[in-house]
């Protein structure tokens, strides 16, 4: 029998939803030529070695367990690539989705249109799932706003359940980010026509087993998705949010400079207190946003951040030393100023990159 569909589940810290999954979908595709893969991002609680203790089992389960490197979209990407089905479906690995849903999301592609998202918010769906507050004004303004940018009038275009052809999938591959956690909206700006989508109501459960991955952060990147579009890929979306830390820092440095001299120190001190605050702040935030896929946990973050003051105090007089350079030349302190500032930020990025947060 022909394979029909490969079901894609990017899983972290989801080893007690495995069997469970596989037995929905089990129940669910009867009737159906179907394969899982599970996307593992080398979860510590051990999700692909209980992926690959049922594929030993059953065939239609496969486990890609990936290193050194994480994320939903790229996940996502991956486990879509590797498949050789005639259609691909994405489903969280959290059990909130409802895999009875496939076969109509299926027939809705068979049937014409170019892909098939699961809707919390058609007549028939329910969100009641989304277990806090923060949580549904978080999902809440992601629509809202994806719905403005891709001028479609899809009601769940933050959904991370959908299907479409493979064939589709494989012709806009090369033109997604890869980048945070909603695929859905990324390949719906991927793509150079409008698609065709239907939308198949569903009802969002309440996580039974693990951890919710929403939280602001996950907005942020979001947000960063839509501004890679906006620049079409010309800027990394790592150093814009490098870049956008960094003036965060600034303004960190300022207050905290401004805090120190009212209260009695002297400018060199307080400048010097304002700059190691703001490089802990950069950190964090780095280590948060920027380097999410990357981030340094435990005794790593302090020898991550030793390395990272390092690093910026390295940048710090390359740019006193360029703008000082540039200011003798020509005598326009804005300029020069700007010329060092543009380096400094540019090396801290390289250099960080390579030594900070490289990749393991």
């Amino acid at each position: 029998m022909t394979l029909a569909l490969t079901v894609v589940v990017p899983c972290y810290n989801e080893r007690a939803n495995v069997a469970p999954m596989v037995a929905a979908l089990d129940k669910a595709l009867a009737g159906l030529a179907w394969e899982v893969v599970f996307v593992d991002d080398d979860s510590p609680d051990g999700t692909s070695a209980e992926a690959k203790r049922i594929a030993q089992l059953d065939p239609r389960v496969r486990c890609i367990r990936r290193v050194g490197r994480r994320g939903l979209s790229s996940a996502v990407i991956e486990g879509a690539l590797s498949s050789a089905a005639a259609h691909i479906a994405v489903i969280d690995g959290d059990m909130q989705h409802d895999e009875t849903r496939l076969p109509l999301m299926l027939e809705a592609v068979i049937g014409g249109a170019d892909m098939a998202v699961g809707s919390r918010h058609v007549e028939g769906g329910d969100s009641a799932g989304l277990s806090s507050p923060l949580r549904v004004k978080l999902s809440e303004t992601g629509i809202r706003v994806a719905q403005m940018v891709t001028h479609t009038s899809i009601t769940d275009p933050m959904s991370g359940f959908f299907l479409l052809r493979r064939e589709l999938f494989d012709t806009l591959a090369t033109r997604l980010t890869g980048q945070g956690f909603k695929i859905l909206l990324d390949l719906i700006l991927a793509s150079p026509r409008q698609l065709s989508i239907a939308e198949i109501p569903y009802k969002f459960r309440p996580r039974v087993a693990g951890e919710s991955k929403l939280d602001v952060l996950v907005l942020a990147q979001f947000a960063g998705l839509l501004l890679d579009k906006a620049l079409a890929g010309r800027v990394p979306l790592r150093f814009i949010s490098f870049a956008l830390v960094g003036i965060v820092g600034v303004l960190v440095n300022i207050l905290v400079l401004q805090i120190a001299s009212a209260a009695g120190a002297d400018f060199g001190t307080a400048q010097t207190i304002g700059t190691i605050f703001a490089m802990v702040v950069n950190f964090q935030l780095n280590n948060q946003l920027t380097y999410r896929a990357q981030r340094l946990k435990g005794a790593r973050a302090w020898r991550g951040l030793a390395l990272f003051m390092i690093v910026c105090g390295l940048g710090a007089i390359a740019n006193i030393g360029i703008a000082k350079a540039l200011y003798l030349e020509n005598g326009r302190s804005l300029f020069s100023g700007a010329a060092g500032a543009a380096v400094g930020v540019v090396w801290n990025y390289a250099v960080s990159a390579t030594l900070v947060w490289r990749v393991r």
